[in-house]
């Protein structure tokens, strides 16, 4: 019954399997009980009251009004069986009612588990009235003194059939609770495997590059070129904070677009109304004048807006109704692509950065404090040596300024484990802090460069440029011999260019800890499309830079700022 309770389509074969049941049942028992055919007309009777169960199980009234011609045909039957079953055997006077009585269950049971109980409360009083008004009439009638009524088994039968009747009325939503299945207690870790165990099936059954959203967008603007060849056309997702960010972009010049999503432009109404918008004008910040026409089209999936695609024209009217309708059959398969791809950019994320804090914390706690107690024990022990023992003394000393830089290297190393960057404070700022806090270490003098758009790259792409950098600067920190440090993050999405420069001794290709370092930068610079450059530097050093993208437009005109360190 909870199973059936659920929802009307489970309640259907139920109900319908247990009347034709029942009127089987009852055909059998009313035959042994009276061995009179006649009698079947009732069991006809039923069958008929039982056919809107069948065509019209759910009309407001059709459905109750089969149920209540149920009742009273197998109330008034049950006289009339009795009396019929009392003529063979005057012994069990009344109990004949007992052929016929199981089938008022059925209409019980069906209003129980459509969660009628009023209709169960008249279906119970009109089965009393039809069994005294069906055992007062049978036999002759109460004037012949030969009626089932008077007789003390048919009204026992009749008693526990109300009974048992009440019981399936009443009791069947405490049942249905009973019998379900306890709720089971949330097990969020569970679930998290499960899904993350499906989601990497997925990534393992997906061709390459298929949850990358940049390489997502960028195949999304190549199917739309070739609906519409416009000038500029975008690619813009959500980064958090009421800004968008540019995932990829199309044409033949670069485009400083809108990225707010509170200014007055169709971007904007694009993302409120989840609906097309066409303009007049350029979504760009900045543009030429001219005529142009743009359209903007969400990309929607459930009921989320995950992203937008901006197309551009210059001239008027390019995007009449009939084009709209064939970028939109493009764009909405491809929304759920984006949104996967996005998501499960999220969740690398996630477990990439709980990782980075799962081994600092460890490294912290377990290898940085044993060095630590290793550091007071080589002291202890300089404390305790003889008189005489310099050349011990001098191992030690020796010693110690190893464990000490050891200690050094492992606080650098945590720092950069918990470095991330902020999305208020941006990439340029934890670059800064983290040439600042390496250069001061190492003696170094730093000088910085920062060219940096308002708008803002994907939250993965800054991250996996802030590691590039923080390698590019450690190699030279520990490697370069260097006096001073030049480092150039200039942003402007979907372009970013960093560059890191050291007047050292230059990159030795036979270094293995450096060619190691060089190998995770070009890992890190192609997972986000990059690519990675080490030149020597004149006249000493060497430059490391990941360029992100094309240049932007010259015309651009962005806030730099060059100062060394501590300016």
């Amino acid at each position: 019954m909870p199973a059936i309770a659920s929802g009307s389509a489970r309640v259907r074969p139920v109900e319908a399997a247990a009347r034709v049941v029942m009127l089987v049942l009852v055909t059998v028992l009313t035959l042994t009980a009276t061995g009179d055919p006649a009698q079947l007309g009732w069991i006809a009777l039923l069958a008929i009251a039982a056919v809107p169960a069948f065509v019209a199980r759910e009309h407001p009234v059709l459905a109750p009004a089969g149920r209540f011609a149920e009742v009273v045909g197998t109330g008034l039957a049950a006289g009339w069986i009795a009396a019929s079953a009392d003529g063979l055997n005057r012994v069990n006077a009344g109990f004949g009612a007992e052929a016929i009585l199981p089938y008022l269950t059925v209409p019980l049971l069906a209003a129980a588990l459509w969660r009628r109980q009023t209709e169960g409360v008249a279906l119970l009083g009109l089965a009393a009235v039809a069994m005294v008004a069906g055992g007062a009439l049978a036999g002759g009638g109460i004037i012949a003194g030969d009626a089932p009524l008077i007789e003390l088994g048919y009204l026992a039968a009749c008693g526990q059939w109300l009974v048992l009747g009440a019981i399936v009325t009443f009791a069947a939503e405490t049942l249905r609770q009973l019998l379900l299945p306890p709720e089971p207690t949330p097990q969020p870790y569970a679930e998290a495997t499960r899904l993350l165990t499906q989601l990497r099936s997925v990534a393992r059954s997906l061709p390459g590059a298929t949850l990358d959203p940049g390489g997502i967008s960028e195949h999304l603007l190549e199917e739309l070129h070739t609906v519409n060849a416009g000038h500029r056309a975008a690619v813009l997702s959500a980064s958090g904070g009421g800004r968008l960010v540019v995932l990829a972009q199309r044409g033949a010049e670069r485009v400083d677009w809108e990225v707010t999503l509170d200014a007055d432009s169709a971007i904007a109404d694009a993302w409120a109304t989840q609906q097309p918008q066409t303009a007049s004008r350029s979504q760009a910040r900045t543009h030429s004048a001219g005529d142009t026409s743009s359209l903007v089209v969400p990309l929607v999936a459930g009921v989320r807006t995950i992203g937008l695609v901006i197309l551009e024209t210059d001239a008027a009217g390019a995007y009449p109704s009939g084009v709209v309708q064939s970028v939109t059959e493009v764009t909405d398969p491809a929304a759920l692509r984006l949104e996967a791809a996005l998501l499960f950019d999220d969740v690398r994320s996630l477990a990439t950065n709980e990782e980075r804090q799962r081994l600092a914390r460890e490294i912290h706690d377990g290898v940085a404090q044993e060095l630590v107690m290793v550091g007071y024990g080589i002291d202890n022990a300089q404390a305790t040596l003889p008189e005489g023992a310099e050349e011990t003394a001098e191992e030690l000393r020796t010693l110690r300024a190893e464990v000490t830089r050891v200690i050094t290297e492992l606080r650098l190393s945590l720092f950069e484990l918990r470095s991330e960057v902020d999305r208020n404070g941006g990439l340029a700022a934890a670059i800064a802090e983290y040439a600042r806090t390496l250069g001061t270490s190492a003696g170094l003098r730093v000088h910085f460069t920062f060219d940096e758009s308002t708008a803002r790259l994907p939250a993965a792409t800054e991250a996996e440029l802030l590691r590039i950098a923080q390698e590019a600067i450690t190699n030279a920190r520990k490697h370069a011999g260097a006096s001073n440090l030049w480092v150039t993050c200039t942003v402007d999405p979907p372009y970013a260019e960093i560059e890191v420069s050291d007047d050292g001794k230059g990159f030795a290709d036979n270094r293995p800890d450096g060619r190691y370092g060089l190998t995770i930068m070009a890992e890190r610079a192609e997972r986000i499309r990059g690519r990675l450059k080490i030149t020597p530097r004149h006249p000493s050093g060497t430059t490391v830079a990941v360029v992100l993208g094309t240049p932007p437009r010259r015309d651009s005109v962005r806030d730099s700022v060059s100062a060394p360190e501590g300016e």
